[in-house]
């Protein structure tokens, strides 16, 4: 008999969602459906919901391992951001210029997307749209962010961004060491928890099925799709592979995703005194430069969220519950918050969470359906997931039902990433990587000139 886990304790926006998170009934015997989704993440729910609205008369299964919200979904760190994995600059190097402003601006597109979603279907997601600040903080970043201004007028996208100077900056956030910062509005803070779990009851109110503890262990395609479980067979006519880092886990796809964790660090509710001093009224989200990444967001009920990398990549893609705590990178992330806001040495931090991303080998997310094997995918955010995976689910439904569209025309629709190395090539050269980041952002805070973009590091992730 399956032990029920306590699931309350994998994230705080699991913890304060305001459900009992009992889990759904799983699987028990075979079943035929019109769609069968793998995953009861933001993918998955995402394409379920575009699906069911266009036509209510699918049946549609979702077969789920754990509880919908369980993965990425449930532990990110509140953006619902307009970034995309790839940097503007890159996406106009592989796919042209007038395709990746298409897909920035369906990224901007798609922020505000969720908010109406979750406005129209009643979801109490917490959704501010705050923008974002990317701060520069010290001189080596100055220059970052000033790239980045002239990237974006190059493709005709500066009046969605402005370049602040370090008073402009910290009136709206007094970060210590900030010297300026480029904000967008296009950036909204969620509940990442009440999302998920608000989107699979509007999912089983349109007619849709979703059975937790319910492992998918493969998958058939082409004249008989299927996902495969231990309890049974969802035969459908069309199946859809939705399990973001969870993927990788799978044979048929084991090289095709490798699993990043990214951790965060929760303070408790601050002071008065203490947001006196910081400010952050606007609820921005906030970063900086820095290579091994760093994102930061203010909870409705007044604490600050400090998330990174910086957890050691596991040999063969392994996922596990034990490492989604890292007591080495989440003693990084508690000093690196306290060194952006000094006040915070007065407060205590009360939660600390991780879980694993999925990374593609060209960084470049999936969105494809093929009608000859009848599968569909989405996958490869690399923690850009939020409102990546609303588009995802756009994409994916109108690729299913037949919809030309601007969306299926994006340079996600139909992608396919090359697989990574086989191991142990591929932990080597990842844990190189991880390392790599690491002495690089080092070398730029001690010596005020930013990474210069040609070490063997980046050149690998070049994105």
């Amino acid at each position: 008999m399956q032990v029920t886990k306590n699931y309350a304790a994998y994230s705080y926006w699991l913890e304060s969602c305001g459900d009992d998170l009992a889990p759904r009934p799983a699987l028990d015997g075979s079943v035929h459906v019109d769609i069968a989704i793998l995953g009861a993440g933001y993918s998955g729910l995402w394409t379920a919901y575009y699906l069911l609205k266009r036509n209510p008369s699918l049946k549609i299964a979702i077969a789920e391992k754990e509880i919908a919200g369980f993965g990425a979904s449930g532990r990110n760190g509140g953006w619902c951001s307009a970034g995309f994995p790839l940097g503007l600059g890159e996406l106009g190097r592989r796919y042209g210029s007038s395709a990746a402003r298409d897909l920035q601006l369906a990224m901007i597109d798609a922020v505000d997307e969720v908010g109406l979603v979750a406005e129209d279907e009643g979801i109490d997601a917490e959704y501010e749209k705050g923008g974002a600040l990317r701060f520069a903080r010290g001189k080596h970043q100055v220059p970052l962010i000033e790239r980045s201004l002239e990237t974006y007028r190059a493709f005709g996208l500066d009046e969605h961004y402005q370049l602040l100077d370090a008073g402009e900056a910290n009136r709206r956030v007094n970060v210590q060491g900030s010297l300026g910062a480029i904000f967008t509005p296009h950036c909204a803070t969620i509940h990442p928890g009440k999302l998920a779990r608000g989107l699979a009851r509007v999912v089983e109110r349109l007619g849709g099925t979703i059975y937790e503890r319910t492992p998918v262990t493969s998958y058939s395609e082409g004249s008989s799709p299927a996902l495969h479980t231990p309890s049974g067979d969802i035969r459908a006519k069309t199946i859809v592979l939705a399990g973001e880092s969870y993927l990788s886990q799978l044979k048929q796809l084991d090289r095709q995703l490798i699993p990043i964790y990214s951790l965060i660090v929760l303070t408790r509710p601050l002071t008065d005194e203490q947001w006196n001093e910081i400010g952050w009224t606007g609820r921005e989200c906030v970063s900086s430069n820095r290579l091994t990444v760093d994102y930061l967001s203010r909870t409705t009920d007044g604490r600050i969220l400090f998330g990174g990398r910086g957890a050691p990549y596991h040999f063969g893609s392994g996922i596990s519950d034990d490492y989604d705590r890292h007591g080495p990178t989440h003693r990084v992330l508690r000093d690196a918050a306290m060194e952006w806001f000094p006040s915070l040495s007065q407060s205590d931090f009360s939660h600390a969470w991780g879980g694993p991303l999925g990374v593609p080998r060209d960084w470049m997310p999936t969105m494809s359906y093929n009608p000859v094997s009848e599968v569909a995918t989405a996958r490869g955010y690399t923690g850009q997931g939020v409102s990546t995976a609303n588009l995802a689910g756009r994409v994916l439904a109108d690729l299913i039902t037949g919809v030309a569209s601007p969306l299926t025309s994006l340079p996600p629709a139909g992608h396919q990433s090359p697989n990574w190395e086989p191991e142990p090539l591929r932990y080597l050269g990842v844990r190189y990587v991880q390392r790599s980041y690491a002495n690089l952002d080092e070398k730029a805070s001690a010596s005020g000139k930013p990474p210069s973009g040609t070490s063997l590091g980046e050149r690998l992730s070049r994105h």
